[in-house]
């Protein structure tokens, strides 16, 4: 069975950066940072995406700092530039929330 389901709890790196498509569809992306102490202390910085967030999640406009909650998938994203192809893995949230427990 595969299984492709990520939960993060972290600190907003930047402002969120939002989107807003003529097809009226919105986007929203957030660095999350994630510190890990084993096996090597180190901090991890995972673009998240989140498409069609809430006016709630919106309106919060948390800041670099603000703790987070995130739950969804990794995908690949690949794009064309003059150098060749790229790609990345970023989180597709489905889910964003502060960790203080309110639900957003």
């Amino acid at each position: 069975m595969d299984l492709n389901l990520v939960v993060l709890a972290g600190r907003l790196a930047a402002p969120p950066e939002i989107r807003q498509f003529e097809s009226g569809a919105r986007l929203v992306r957030y660095l999350i940072t994630v510190r890990s102490e084993e096996p090597t202390r180190r901090v991890d910085v995972v673009p998240v995406t989140m498409w069609d967030p809430s006016d709630e999640l919106l309106e919060a406009d948390p800041q670099p700092g603000t703790r987070l909650w995130v739950a969804g998938s990794v995908q690949r994203r690949f794009w064309s530039e003059s150098e060749g192809r790229r790609s990345r893995l970023e989180v597709v949230a489905d889910q964003v929330c502060p960790r203080d427990g309110l639900g957003v």
